[in-house]
């Protein structure tokens, strides 16, 4: 899942980009409002971590400028403001959810994951399709019980997939979700993904529509 992350201090951004990265997450970070702002119509984000004491544009003047210009993406606030007419303003603000620092990442990323199950309707806290079930937070995959071993890129474009059950994603939208502007991506490198996934999983498990993209094939 692909993350924004608008936070100046590069001490925490650094490591918060690093810990979320480790977890599985795909972040891009910005150290300022205006360009923070602006990053969340140039890339398909999941989710956004924002920071209040932003230069350049306060972190709440951002979000009541997306949810003014209609943007529904969830938003968790990740301040060191935090007192409660605080806490009230940012989720009056629009904010889906709030941190206050110090924070613990595998806090941060437990409830992005909370987040991102909303916004596509899940509500479980594992995917499951036909005999295969993934569960995002431990990072497993197993097929009738059995633990598969799973590379951070396949697990994620597995989980794509399969928050998109009957939808068919194209090899820009995947490329997209999976990598950040700092990543370099050469031409099959989500063909050798899911070349390593249907010898994992079975080769019928996704399914290729040709001349558009790829698509989780129905269960039985």
């Amino acid at each position: 899942m692909r993350i924004l992350l608008i936070e100046d201090d590069t001490l925490i951004g650094d490591g918060t980009k690093a810990g979320l990265t480790k977890l599985g997450f795909n972040v891009d970070w910005f150290t300022d409002g205006k360009t923070g702002y602006s990053a969340l119509n140039t890339a398909p984000y999941d989710a956004v971590v924002l920071d209040l004491s932003l230069p350049e544009m306060d972190g709440l003047n951002i979000l009541a400028q997306w949810r003014k210009n209609g943007a529904d993406i969830p938003v968790l606030i990740l301040t060191a403001r935090n007192a409660l007419e605080q806490r009230v303003e940012g989720l009056s603000s629009g904010a889906d959810d709030y941190l206050c620092k110090p924070f613990a990442l595998t806090e941060v990323s437990a409830r992005l994951q909370a987040l991102i199950r909303r916004r596509y309707g899940q509500f479980q806290p594992q995917l499951s399709h036909g005999e295969v079930t993934l569960d995002p937070a431990a990072h497993t995959v197993t097929v009738r019980g059995e633990t598969l071993a799973m590379k951070p890129r396949e697990l994620s474009l597995l989980e794509l997939l399969m928050r998109n059950p009957g939808r068919v994603l194209t090899r820009t939208q995947l490329e997209e979700k999976l990598y950040s502007w700092d990543d370099e991506v050469s031409s099959n490198t989500v063909e050798v993904h899911i070349h390593h996934l249907r010898k994992k999983l079975g080769s019928d498990f996704i399914r290729t529509v040709h001349g558009v993209g790829y698509i989780l094939a129905p269960t039985k």
